[in-house]
Parts: C-alpha cells; sequence; structure tokens
C-alpha cells in the first residue's frame, strides 16, 4: 500500500461505533503533538438524541455532520497545520465527502465480537450496542485506492498506534 502524502496530512480516524476511533486518535495526537477533533462532538443535538434514542442515523442525518467535519479538514488544510479527526466514515460516499490533499483514512477493521465486547463495556456514550447492527449494514469497507492505512482492532491500541506511525513514518513532515 502507498499513501499518497505531499504535505502535512489529516489523519481521519475511521470504522463502525466501539471499534476505539477516540482511543487511537488520542494516542496518535499525544504522540504526534495534533490537534485532535472528536467528530462525535460536531454532531447536531437532533442526530445525539435519535443515537441516544437507539435510532439509526440516515443518510439526510450524517451529511450536515460530514459537512461540518469536512469544512474543520478544510481550515487545517488551508492553513498547512496536520490534525486528526475522528468519523465513522461507513460509506465511500461519505469518504468522497471528506476527501483532499493529504487526507489518510485510519481504518479500524475487526472482528464483530471484539466490537460488541468493547460496546458493551463502554461508560458514557450515547450510542448504544443495539445500533451496531445498523452500522455494520452501512459499512462499505475502503478498498486500496482510498489513501487509506487498515488498523487490526484485536491488537492492543499501543499496537495500532505503532502500526500507523510505522507506515507514516518518514513521510509526513515535521
Amino acid at each position: 500500500m502507498v499513501l499518497e502524502i505531499t504535505g502535512r496530512p489529516i489523519l481521519i480516524v475511521m470504522g463502525v461505533a466501539g471499534t476505539g476511533k477516540s482511543t487511537l486518535a488520542g494516542l496518535l495526537a499525544e504522540r504526534l503533538n495534533w490537534e485532535l477533533q472528536e467528530g462525535d462532538d460536531l454532531h447536531p443535538p437532533a442526530n445525539v438524541a435519535k443515537m441516544s434514542a437507539g435510532i439509526p442515523l440516515d443518510d439526510d442525518d450524517r451529511w450536515p455532520w460530514l459537512d461540518a467535519i469536512a469544512a474543520w479538514i478544510k481550515v487545517k488544510t488551508k492553513s498547512g497545520e496536520p490534525g486528526i479527526v475522528t468519523c465513522s466514515a461507513l460509506k465511500k460516499s461519505y469518504r468522497d465527502r471528506l476527501r483532499g490533499p493529504n487526507v489518510i483514512f485510519v481504518f479500524i477493521n475487526g472482528p464483530r465480537a471484539v466490537i460488541e465486547a468493547r460496546m458493551a463495556s463502554r461508560k458514557r456514550h450515547y450510542m448504544p450496542l443495539s445500533l451496531l447492527e445498523s452500522q455494520l449494514a452501512a459499512l462499505e469497507p475502503p478498498t486500496s485506492d482510498e489513501n487509506v492505512l487498515e488498523v487490526d482492532l484485536a491488537a492492543p491500541p499501543e499496537e495500532e498506534a505503532a502500526a500507523v506511525l510505522n507506515a507514516l513514518e518518514g513521510r509526513i513532515g515535521s
């Protein structure tokens, strides 16, 4: 896999709910000293209420959220700053909305049983385990032509971060 990087990258840590996007993104932000934007914080209140009630989001719900994430990416890209943002980015059309120069998708993927166990153990998160099925149904895994790094969620988070950093080594500037 050859990543296309010509400037300061934006990493989009993606995957279905419960894969550990926030954990991995936090580790990467800390090690790289890059700004981290938690994508969940950009959801409109109506989306949070819907998910909290166990109702899956549809495309119409997601577009404004994806546009907010895309706006954050655009600001970082225009300023020449690297950054990290979490976003499920489940469908190719969503990733197309977010794609841009030096955007790299970090896809956390792995067995459903591991994801279920992680979601079941989470505290203080509005996304219930009951919505995992809708996330898995919507997922269109990224393909090699999408500037993507795939990370195995069965590995400890520190190993996931090391794998990403190794793939980026010498290619991300300072």
